[in-house]
């Protein structure tokens, strides 16, 4: 049973950093491409980037500059540090990890960021 939890989400001021784990579990991690999106209260779910099993990544403009997609294979992790936070950052934070057994998606993180 493959299972993707997130992780490291909390209260940061503007300008603030904070970074975010994603834990795969039950699957070959180092097969998988690996999704950020998020999701603010009352829009619809936003992808924020993407890291493919070969390290290369994407990003949504509205973050690239600021957030960093990385992953770490030995520890089926991967991770979004995300710097210069904005009050328009704040959302539910969710990974996903995709292979060609399967598309999986975590429960999610809450990142508020306000004075």
């Amino acid at each position: 049973q493959v299972k993707l939890v997130e992780s490291g989400g909390g209260l940061v001021q503007p300008g603030g950093s904070l970074r975010l784990s994603c834990v795969v579990s039950g699957s070959i991690f180092s097969n998988y491409v690996m999704r950020w999106y998020r999701q603010a209260p009352g829009e619809d779910r936003e992808w924020v980037g993407v890291i493919a099993p070969d390290f290369s990544t994407l990003y949504s403009d509205s973050v690239k500059g600021r957030f960093t997609i990385s992953r770490d294979n030995a520890k089926n992790t991967m991770y979004l540090q995300m710097n210069s936070l904005k009050p328009e950052d704040t959302a539910v934070y969710y990974c996903r990890g995709s292979d060609q057994g399967g598309d999986y998606w975590g429960k999610g993180t809450l990142v508020t960021v306000s004075l």
